[in-house]
């Protein structure tokens, strides 16, 4: 949301445009990948599933073709007779009750197991969704909403568990009900038969305009759900720019705007859902009037040899054709709705991972008699590059955190470039600064050294061995990284440091704390290391959650160390206590550091100051006063950073 704009201006519009949403025209393709998704892992449940319902509806079909010959062979010849025999009609109405008591088993019985499948088939979904995001690349996330994302694991999953727990085994009862009734009534009054094809081409008529229109509004219903989702979320995590810059109203109209739209796809849905029902309930009793009428014409002129107990019959499977189909139509929107979701969760799950070609990988490594590296299951402090050959050989390359940029260019699209010609080094233990305004490239040179992007020209080596080269896990398993925004999980205080060294000790955690200067508030929060943290440490200040982050990069104990103005935002006092904890981990590593504060790099070994993307001066600190340059004129407050 902007937030430097007039409260009385008019808002932005947001969102997409909106309009009907039809059906993708790979709905199909769609339907089918879920169902195989489903089946493949509950293959003997899902046939438990298919031998019910088939049981079910033919029990209930049967059971109402019983209905004519319990009238024409047992109820009629009774009403004849002054002494009946009611036997034979109790063993039909037994047989009849067994045969719709099967019908009721058969559906509890598949109805239970569906629950197994559903939840199954949602946890495994989630699972899946979720294995797969944390493979994807930062830049995947830096072009997705967070909160569409997470409308992924509800709204989705939720239309998806509807689905298939109900939509699926409905719609497949339906069409083997509507088949095995259609033709029943075939068996029972061809004729008849021909007036139910009429009133089924007008009920496919209905729900064609009335259906399909629920059925678009269904799925733009999805997507609004979406966009309020990801609003709410965007509102949540920027509530305090909100209140600083007083925009309240405006967040209101805007979501006003946003829930709106909502309410209007959501209305629409429903209302066309609910209008059809009654429409296609009063089609079905015209239709039971219409059979009623032209059936009592046919057993009254003998035609066809039809009876009493054919019209009773006809017209109980008359009931269950019309409500079936109707029962089918409501589905469709439900599934229409539920596929829409799939879409958008087969195509996170469709992304590529990132890529990584790499093949050296990070070990432990001791010195043997020689003073040769070789590898070695326990941690010893020393780290090693394995790096195979294509001869079959191995090599092993100390970790000592010599990083070199040669010519590196660099755009996050091929057709805009954002950092050109870079050439640095860094040597082992040293500490290299990056100055330059917002937008220069620092935090650019940064992402590129643990490739989170990769470069379009140039090389950048570490230790002599090309980035490209080297496993990303083991890459940036080799870097600590304390950012400017610090975030923290909710967990424990020593689960936060521990998040750097997942199996570290409670020895290591309280010596990491110490070397960070966390220590000291640590001990005075309520339950000391094992206070819980939540809502990303609001309970916190910047300075102690900076000085947690530094603790968990102190605790991984990386030979590099990128610090990305980490002292930004917090005073100068604080500053003064994270700056002694920074000093301390940077002691003896080599260091990338990006300020604002100049202050904070004057005791750096080299200063690359930056400029639309180009190195234009380098040096120490007294080196770059002496040539009186941009770096003099930062220093100096002739110019100032922005």
């Amino acid at each position: 949301m902007t937030m430097g704009q007039n409260n009385n201006s008019k808002p932005r519009q947001m969102g997409r445009h909106r309009g009907y949403v039809k059906p993708s025209k790979n709905s199909l393709k769609t339907l089918k990948r879920l169902l195989v998704y489903v089946i493949k892992e509950y293959k003997f449940l899902f046939l438990i599933v298919l031998v019910g319902i088939i049981v079910s509806s033919l029990a209930n079909v049967i059971g109402t073709l019983f209905l004519k010959n319990l009238i024409d062979d047992y109820i009629t010849p009774l009403l004849q007779k002054s002494n009946p025999n009611f036997g034979p009609l109790l063993k039909m109405i037994t047989t009849m009750a067994v045969i719709y008591y099967v019908g009721v088993v058969s559906t509890y019985v598949y109805s239970r197991v569906m629950i197994i499948i559903s939840q199954g088939s949602l946890k495994r979904i989630r699972d899946d969704i979720f294995s797969h995001m944390e493979s994807l690349s930062i830049s995947f996330f830096d072009t997705h909403s967070h909160g569409n994302l997470m409308s992924l694991y509800t709204n989705d999953t939720d239309t998806l568990r509807q689905m298939i727990s109900q939509s699926i085994p409905q719609i497949l009862a339906a069409i083997i009900t509507v088949v095995s009734t259609f033709i029943s009534m075939v068996y029972l009054s061809f004729p008849l038969a021909i007036v139910e094809i009429l009133i089924v081409i007008l009920m496919i008529y209905v729900i064609k305009n009335i259906g399909g229109k629920s059925g678009k509004y269904f799925g733009l219903q999805q997507k609004d759900l979406g966009m309020v989702n990801g609003y709410i979320e965007e509102m949540i995590n920027g509530q305090k720019v909100v209140k600083v810059f007083c925009h309240e109203e405006e967040a209101k109209i805007n979501f006003d705007k946003l829930n709106n739209d909502l309410y209007h796809s959501a209305n629409n849905a429903n209302k066309y859902a609910n209008i059809l029902m009654p429409i296609m309930g009063n089609i079905g009793y015209i239709n039971y009037v219409f059979v009623a009428i032209f059936g009592s014409i046919l057993a009254i002129s003998g035609f066809g040899g039809f009876t009493l107990g054919g019209i009773a019959a006809f017209l109980q499977l008359t009931r269950t054709f019309s409500t079936t189909i109707s029962q089918m139509s409501q589905q469709f929107n439900f599934v229409i709705m539920a596929l829409a979701g799939a879409e958008r969760i087969f195509r996170l799950l469709d992304e590529k991972p990132e890529a990584d070609e790499g093949y050296v990988s990070l070990v432990n490594a001791k010195e043997n008699e020689k003073g040769e590296l070789v590898e070695t299951d326990k941690h010893t402090g020393i780290w090693a590059w394995k790096h195979p050959h294509h001869d079959g050989t191995v090599t092993y390359t100390k970790l000592l955190g010599e990083v070199v940029f040669d010519d590196v260019d660099f755009g996050y699209t091929d057709e805009k470039v954002i950092l050109h010609n870079i050439k640095l080094y860094a040597k082992p233990g040293q500490k290299v600064a990056f100055v330059g305004a917002t937008g220069a490239g620092k935090t650019t040179i940064t992402n590129l050294i643990n490739r989170f992007y990769d470069i379009q020209d140039g090389k950048i080596r570490y230790d002599g061995i090309n980035v490209n080269k080297i496993k990303k896990d083991d890459l940036r398993r080799s870097l600590g990284i304390v950012l400017q925004d610090p975030h923290l999980f909710t967990g424990t205080v020593a689960d936060n440091i521990r998040y750097g060294k997942l199996d570290a000790s409670e020895e290591e955690v309280i010596a990491a704390a110490k070397l960070a200067n966390a220590d000291g508030f640590i001990k005075h929060l309520p339950e000391g290391y094992d206070t819980v943290i939540t809502g990303d440490g609001g309970n916190l200040s910047q300075g102690q959650r900076q000085l947690l982050t530094i603790a968990r990069a102190a605790i991984a104990d990386p030979p590099v160390l990128i610090l990305d103005e980490a002292t930004s935002s917090i005073d100068t006092r604080t500053e003064a206590i994270v700056q002694e904890g920074m000093d301390k981990l940077m002691k003896g590593r080599t260091v990338f550091v990006i300020a604002h504060r100049l202050s904070t790099v004057k005791n750096s070994d080299v200063i690359m100051v930056l400029e639309q993307g180009r190195i234009i001066e380098r040096g120490s600190h007294n080196d770059l006063i002496e040539q009186r340059g941009k770096y003099y004129q930062l220093y100096t407050g002739a110019f100032e950073l922005s």
